[in-house]
């Protein structure tokens, strides 16, 4: 990854103009596609598999009347007045008679309505005109809702001095996010301290637009596919807020590494390509944990909550992409304005002003020596605190956000509040029940008994409508809770009305079904509240392989996964104590206090995991750097935390500033989440990863490092600090500056055992490779062809580095086994013309023709320019690999047999 990162710079900044043009492009088309669908997004959530789901789908078919959205008018009369009074009655009814006659409209049912109870209150001084529609939200046309709005707002000015009507209901339960002014205080405080971490303008500019170029292609592609799949307004905000915050981390740490490449004295070019193959491979690494939790919100097998994760894992691909292809060239155009001064320059400056140097990296060795004075209280003091904030979290309710979430502002907010003041917080949720009565034989009879059974229900207000459809086939009954649709005790109705299941199949022979708007929003929060553990147990799982791939070490995954669910637990304790408990609520805009949306959790969960990793990856990557290099594993500590602590604070900060910016006037369905974000962000960077990584890895000292022997030979390798970029750099001029060998090896062995190869053959050479045992012969000739990595030693093929370019070996190389295989699969590689063809067992072709046309494929392998690797295996093998060469080759051999098989001088790639 390191090494196509390294190279995918180089051609970045060589082609930065194509690069720069190739992205604005992809913007503009992707907001043309935007101008030409227009933006069509779905607030209708819809659950498969559930019993509210199945019922909504029924009633669809049977009952059509009632299976669309819904709207209601509340009039509410002055102080002592009743909207029963002729004159009142006579406006609301008129109003009714227009909105029955607006297009979509299925029936509307006035407060004076015989045939349904409990739309006039009790002293009458309020009524609710109910508006059914015919077709679900999203397919209600926004002519519709503004000739709905402006029937309302006619009858609101045509009532008497202090009487008032307003529109909301289901219909208006949801408001599409807008952007505002304070969203973009988050970019404000990003762009301040990527200045002070960058020291230069154009440097801190960079970030920045990256982050804006990607979230504008990130958040246009979920508006373009909206058109076609059914996105909630929740999924473009929350793919804006992702790609704004990592896109901007993202590019800071390639653009530092390129400042500090700089300050080394490479040139432009290099250390833009150096930064993207070392800051890079950490960078796609984080983003691909990201994605692969957000991608993971499917687990819930909630459709809605399955899209979000895709489009913000599109929109974090997008960022990554962007980081290692824009970032890079923007860095070569920028040339020589971000090289840092000499310091000696800056240490005479502030000398001169007669100012004691303060540098970021004496605060920061000040900081992590406090924290590792005395580990073990370090840990203690952590754990307690997080645990403090931790425990609000069990008070955590989750449901659906109805139009009592939205701002008081709001005239649907307005209409939940008169609803729930008049007619009791229940009529804002109606339950729907519904089932077959194909087989009664009194429709109208068999409805009323089962209005009669559900008003002893405890839980149930009233049961204003029971009736059976046209065909007297299907029933319905609606019943209003006593209390508001997100209490617990209204999921308690809807599950006790669900136990009396089979009672009513008995006695009544119905299937009955609970369904609308509520249950289903009940029905979201219980699957969704069964999924976090799955999807607990696969991050946390996931955590633990990913950082054991990275960096080979037990105690370092389970640190790191445990300081993760530390995080998430803070995030969920200040969530509950802002939203539930309504600490701070008035200070962060919060109008509603109540349960928070249902997939937060989740969704934080998800997000969290891929940033928490990503501050794991920087910090604790340039300790093992560190270690590895200097051996004293607590040294390493304070030495790694002094080289990466800037740069994770600054990327936290900006994380966090871009999160809670969201809070105070973003989308209801949104705050928590940004809030839960923040919170977990800002513990994880500076309470977590700064704080108890520092004082647990100094506590475990060298064995922080360990791992089981045969652990480290399963896992694959992720190198995301560059080591395979720096390896190739090393070994550049190895052999020697300007080699053009086909093959040069040095002390490469491939098995356990087996003898250490030295060999160089020259482009356009054969190399012979005999030996005794089949595994030691075919393992080497697999090495050699970029299949299998070598166990030990410095090897380049073609000139490429292996293991690390292996994958390009393997396309320039071809592989044919005549154990396995014919000579007419050997015709076939030989037509590929590779640069490398590797012939294994030669020595089963006995038969002379065979031979002869082995021979043949090779010579004309060989004046096609490939270079040949034969190897064969027995007693004398030699002679008979030598007949099979082609005449006039350079020839080089390697005997498996003989003690010794350095067959030529090579620079010992220690002494590089």
């Amino acid at each position: 990854m390191s090494s196509f990162l390294y190279r995918l710079g180089l051609r970045a900044v060589a082609a930065r103009r194509a690069v720069v043009i190739a992205w604005v492009a992809t913007l503009l088309v992707v907001g043309g596609g935007v101008l030409a669908v227009g933006i069509n997004l779905d607030n209708d959530v819809s659950i498969p598999g559930t019993e509210s789901q199945a019922a909504l789908d029924r009633l669809a078919q049977t009952f059509p009347q009632v299976s669309g959205a819904s709207a209601q008018v509340v009039v509410v009369a002055a102080e002592g007045e009743t909207v029963a009074r002729p004159e009142m009655r006579e406006l609301i009814e008129e109003a009714g008679a227009r909105l029955a006659e607006v297009e979509g409209v299925a029936g509307v049912v006035t407060p004076f309505d015989e045939l349904v109870e409990g739309t006039l209150s009790e002293d009458e001084q309020a009524g609710i005109v109910t508006i059914q529609l015919e077709n679900p939200s999203t397919s209600v046309s926004e002519a519709t809702k503004e000739e709905l709005a402006e029937i309302a707002g006619e009858l609101d000015s045509a009532l008497p001095e202090g009487a008032v009507a307003r529109l909301g209901g289901q219909l208006f339960s949801n408001e599409f996010p807008e952007m505002t002014l304070t969203e973009a205080t988050g970019v404000v405080v990003a762009l301040i301290v990527l200045v002070l971490a960058l020291g230069s303008l154009v440097a801190a500019g960079m970030p920045l637009l990256n982050a804006l170029l990607g979230v504008g292609i990130s958040v246009g592609l979920t508006l373009v596919v909206a058109a076609i799949v059914p996105i909630t307004s929740t999924t473009p905000m929350l793919s804006l807020m992702l790609g704004l915050a990592v896109g901007i981390d993202y590019a800071l740490f390639i653009v530092s590494r390129h400042r500090e490449l700089l300050a080394e004295g490479l040139e432009v070019r290099e250390a833009a390509a150096r930064a993207t193959g070392t800051a890079g491979s950490a960078v796609v690494f984080a983003g691909l944990t990201v994605m692969i939790a957000l991608v993971g919100l499917g687990v819930a097998g909630i459709p809605f909550l399955t899209t979000m994760g895709v489009a913000a894992s599109v929109a974090v691909a997008i960022a990554v992409a962007i980081s290692v292809t824009l970032t890079p060239a923007l860095l070569g155009a920028a040339g020589e304005r971000l090289r840092p001064q000499p310091r000696t320059a800056r240490r005479k400056r502030t000398k001169d002003a007669g100012a004691e140097p303060r540098t970021p990296g004496r605060f920061f060795a000040t900081w992590v020596e406090a924290v590792t004075r005395r580990p073990a209280l370090t840990i203690l003091l952590v754990v307690a605190g997080v645990a403090l904030l931790t425990i609000p979290a069990k008070d955590l309710r989750l449901a659906l956000p109805d139009a009592g979430a939205l701002p008081a502002s709001s005239p649907a907010r307005q209409t939940y509040d008169l609803v729930s003041e008049h007619f009791g917080p229940g009529a804002n949720g109606p339950l729907v029940v519904t089932g077959s009565i194909v087989t009664s034989t009194d429709p109208l009879g068999l409805m009323a008994d089962l209005a009669e059974e559900l008003r002893q229900i405890p839980g149930v207000d009233s049961v204003p409508l029971s009736t059976p459809n046209e065909s007297a086939d299907t029933g319905i009954i609606q019943v209003v809770p006593t209390t508001a649709p997100e209490a617990e005790e209204t999921a308690e109705l809807v599950r006790a009305i669900r136990a009396k299941h089979d009672y009513f199949l008995e006695t009544y022979d119905v299937d009955l079904s609970v369904t609308g708007f509520t249950a289903v929003g009940i029905d979201v929060s219980t699957k969704l509240g069964g999924a976090l553990v799955p999807f607990g147990l696969v991050v946390v799982g996931l955590s633990l392989v990913l950082l054991t791939m990275v960096f080979r070490s037990i105690a370092v995954p389970v640190k790191a996964t445990l300081g993760y669910l530390f995080s998430v637990g803070s995030a969920f304790g200040v969530v509950t104590l802002v939203f539930e408990k309504g600490w701070f609520a008035s200070i962060l805009h919060i109008d509603h206090v109540g349960p928070v949306i249902s997939f937060m959790p989740i969704v934080v969960m998800g997000v969290l995991f891929g940033l928490a990793m990503d501050y794991e990856v920087f910090l604790v990557s340039r300790m093992r750097e560190d270690y590895v290099h200097g051996g004293d594993a607590r040294e390493a500590v304070r030495s790694g935390f002094r080289g990466a602590a800037t740069v994770v604070t600054a990327a936290a900060v900006i994380m966090a500033a871009v999160f809670i910016a969201f809070v105070p006037e973003g989308d209801s369905n949104i705050k928590p989440i940004a809030l839960g974000l923040a919170v977990g962000v800002a513990v994880d960077a500076f309470v977590v990863r700064m704080i108890l990584v520092p004082a647990v890895m100094e506590l475990l000292g060298e064995k922080a490092w360990w791992i089981p022997r045969w652990l480290d030979k399963v896992l694959p390798s992720f190198d995301v600090e560059g080591a395979g970029v720096h390896r190739e750099l090393e070994l550049a001029d190895w052999p020697e500056p300007g080699a053009q060998d086909a093959v040069a090896a040095d002390g490469l062995r491939v098995t356990q055992g087996s003898p250490a190869v030295s060999v160089r053959v020259p482009r356009g050479g054969v190399l012979l490779v005999a030996g005794a045992e089949p595994r030691e012969v075919t393992g080497l000739l697999l090495a050699l062809a970029g299949r299998i990595d070598p166990l030990e030693g410095t090897v380049k093929v073609d000139g490429l580095v292996l293991p690390e370019r292996a994958a390009t070996v393997r396309r320039r190389s071809s592989y044919v086994n005549l154990d396995l295989s014919s000579t007419e699969a050997l015709a076939e590689a030989t037509a590929e013309a590779p640069q490398l063809l590797a012939v294994d067992r030669a020595e089963l072709v006995g038969d002379p023709a065979r031979r002869e046309v082995l021979a043949g494929h090779l010579a004309r392998a060989h004046a096609a320019g490939t270079s040949l690797v034969l190897g064969a295996v027995g007693p004398g093998v030699l002679e008979l690999l030598r007949g099979l060469a082609p005449r006039g080759a350079a020839i080089q051999v390697i005997d498996l047999h003989s003690p010794s098989v350095d067959q030529s001088a090579l620079t010992p790639a220690a002494a590089i």
